[in-house]
């Protein structure tokens, strides 16, 4: 997911969401809070798009922040960008921002929900709260398109048993269709989803509205 990040993240998703965009570009600077970030891709598409933000990036695997603090020293960003060892679904995580987002990473959480209800501490009343994850049918098809297919293949293999290593877990996997994101996003006291009209290949993209 790397160069979609570095190339679609800032030219073409996020200013498909208007508002999100203005703020993104606009005085004071916002603040971006980036839930599961990895190796610190999307900070650095985030940061790179929209010069004046400062993105705070969060993910529970020491090696992963380790490599994304390498990346961001690396790219220059250190003075706005960062990245911390934490747990998302940690109600201790507080903050405030303009923008909270989760890329390609909910379906491999344990505890999603968790996960939810902390970004929208995060939001408040006034910030964005985006997930992106991967565009599984909305149903269960017997003779499931190729894409489908492949989800099953990644879910079985990797991101299953990732999502089970820490116990009680949600169990997800990679082919999480929106009717499991709209019960997650309820039960994480969000008031609705909405499914944007960004057209991709892999990701689906989601608005959570308090």
């Amino acid at each position: 997911n790397r160069p979609m990040f570095l190339a679609q993240l800032g030219n073409e998703w996020l200013p498909a969401i208007p508002d999100v965009h203005a703020r993104l570009q606009a005085s004071p600077p916002a603040r971006v809070a980036d839930i599961g970030c990895g190796a610190g891709w999307s900070c650095i598409g985030l940061a790179r798009s929209y010069p004046n933000v400062r993105v705070d990036g969060f993910d529970l695997d020491a090696a992963s922040v380790d490599l994304a603090n390498q990346n961001i020293e690396e790219a220059n960003l250190r003075d706005r960008v960062s990245v911390q060892l934490r747990d998302a679904s940690d109600a201790d995580l507080h903050g405030r921002y303009d923008l909270v987002t989760a890329f390609e990473c909910l379906h491999d959480m344990s505890n999603p929900v968790g996960a939810l209800r902390t970004m929208r501490s995060l939001a408040g009343d006034h910030g964005a709260v985006i997930v992106v994850d991967e565009r599984s049918s909305p149903d269960f098809q017997p003779c499931s398109e190729t894409l489908e297919q492949l989800l099953y293949g990644f879910s079985i293999l990797h991101c299953l048993p990732v999502g089970m290593v820490d116990q009680p877990s949600a169990g997800t996997g990679t082919v999480m269709r929106p009717s499991t994101v709209e019960r997650y996003a309820q039960e994480a006291g969000f008031s609705r989803v909405e499914i944007l009209p960004i057209d991709h290949f892999f990701f689906r993209f989601y608005r959570l509205v308090s």
